[in-house]
C-alpha cells in the first residue's frame, strides 16, 4: 500500500524576522520535499529576500489555485502580494508586517477548509507586530480555532525531539495562573496532548501531568490544589481513557521525562514547561497548535529580530516543525 503524500503549506512568517532565510534553508536541504507536496506561500520578493540572506536558489513555479500543489513533483510558490520591499525593516516590529502575517494564515486556513492542504507549518510569527496589525486574540492559536470554527478546547503543544507539553493556561499573567487549574482544563489538556501524541506516530503515549506548588503540595502544607483537584482529575483522565500519572514536582519532573519515562507532560501553566523544554533545547523546539481540526506547526523560538537578515539563523526548529507538518498530516490522510 503507498503512503499518501500530504500537501503541507509553508509560510514565510513575519517578514522583519528570520522566517524567510529559514523556509530558503529547509527547501534547499536534500530530502525535504521528497516528504510532502509543498506550496509556499506569501510574497515573491519576499521569498527571494529569504533565499538571497541564505545563499539559496531554488525556482519554483508559481500556482494561481493551491489546489494544483498536490500535483505538482516538487514545491510550488503561490504568490500572495501582502507588503512592499520598503515596508519591511528587519528587527523592528511592524503592524504592516503583522497584517501580512494574519493574511498569509487567513488563506492557508481557507485552502485548509477546501481540503486543499493537510496541515501548515509556518515561519516564526511576532504576537506583537500580530496585534498591531488587527489581531483580536491573545495568540495565533485562538485566531486560528476562530477562523476555523472550533468550538471545542484548544492547547498549545511545545516539542523536542520525542517530549511533548501541554499547558491548561497559556498567555495569561502569573499572577492569573493558579486560577485556570481546574478539574476541566486538566483533562482538555490531557485528552488533547493524548491525541497529537497519536496522531504523530505514538501508538501508546505515556503522559505526566505536573503539580502546580513547590514539592507537589507536601502533602497539602503548601498548597492543596494537587489534592483538590489535579490528583482527582488525573484519575478521571485514566478512568477516560488517556492514561496519565502524576502530579509529580515540576523541578525533578522534566529530567524524568528527559530520560524518556515519559512521552508527554501536562503543566499547569506557560513557564513551567517553556523553561525546561528551552534549555534543554533551543535550537530544536517546536510548537504544535493542539485542537484544530488540521495540523499546524511553527518553531519554538520565535522571530530572533537581532539576527534577521544576517544569515545566521539556525534551521533546526523549522525542520522539526516540519517534519512534525509531515507526519501529523499523512495521518490525518490516513484516518479521514
Amino acid at each position: 500500500m503507498t503512503t499518501p503524500r500530504p500537501c503541507i503549506a509553508l509560510t514565510l512568517g513575519d517578514p522583519a524576522g528570520i522566517g524567510p532565510e529559514l523556509v530558503a534553508r529547509l527547501l534547499a536541504e536534500r530530502g525535504t520535499a521528497d516528504q510532502a507536496a509543498i506550496v509556499v506561500v506569501g510574497d515573491p520578493w519576499l521569498w527571494q529576500e529569504g533565499q538571497r540572506i541564505a545563499g539559496t536558489h531554488l525556482d519554483l513555479p508559481e500556482i494561481d489555485d493551491m489546489a494544483q500543489a498536490r500535483e505538482l513533483s516538487g514545491p510550488a510558490l503561490f504568490p500572495l502580494h501582502t507588503l512592499d520591499r520598503d515596508q519591511a525593516e528587519y528587527g523592528q516590529v511592524s503592524p504592516v508586517c503583522g497584517a501580512s502575517v494574519l493574511k498569509v494564515l487567513a488563506h492557508c486556513l481557507d485552502a485548509a477548509n477546501d481540503g486543499h492542504i493537510d496541515a501548515i507549518c509556518f515561519a516564526p510569527l511576532n504576537k506583537l507586530a500580530m496585534k498591531q496589525g488587527g489581531l483580536k486574540h491573545e495568540d495565533e492559536l485562538h485566531f486560528l480555532a476562530e477562523y476555523l470554527g472550533v468550538t471545542t478546547d484548544v492547547c498549545e503543544f511545545n516539542t523536542l525531539g520525542n517530549l511533548w507539553t501541554s499547558r491548561i493556561s497559556s498567555h495569561v499573567p502569573l499572577a492569573e495562573a493558579a486560577r485556570h487549574v481546574t478539574h476541566e482544563r486538566i483533562m482538555s489538556a490531557t485528552r488533547l496532548i493524548h491525541e497529537a501524541l497519536i496522531a504523530s506516530g505514538l501508538e501508546h503515549p505515556k503522559i505526566a501531568v505536573a503539580a502546580l506548588n513547590p514539592h507537589a503540595g507536601e502533602g497539602g502544607t503548601c498548597g492543596r490544589e494537587e489534592i483538590d483537584i489535579i490528583a482527582p482529575a488525573v484519575e478521571a483522565c485514566v478512568g477516560a481513557g488517556y492514561p496519565a500519572q502524576g502530579p509529580f514536582p515540576a523541578d525533578t519532573l522534566f529530567r524524568r521525562a528527559r530520560d524518556g519515562e515519559f512521552d508527554g507532560v501536562v503543566t499547569m501553566y506557560h513557564d513551567q514547561g517553556q523553561i525546561a523544554l528551552k534549555l534543554l533545547g533551543f535550537e530544536r523546539g517546536v510548537t504544535v497548535q493542539g485542537g484544530l481540526p488540521i495540523p499546524v506547526t511553527t518553531p519554538a523560538h520565535g522571530t530572533a529580530f537581532d539576527i534577521a537578515g544576517q544569515g545566521k539563523a539556525n534551521v533546526q526548529a523549522m525542520r522539526h516543525a516540519f517534519d512534525i507538518a509531515c507526519r501529523m498530516g499523512r495521518h490525518r490522510l490516513e484516518n479521514g
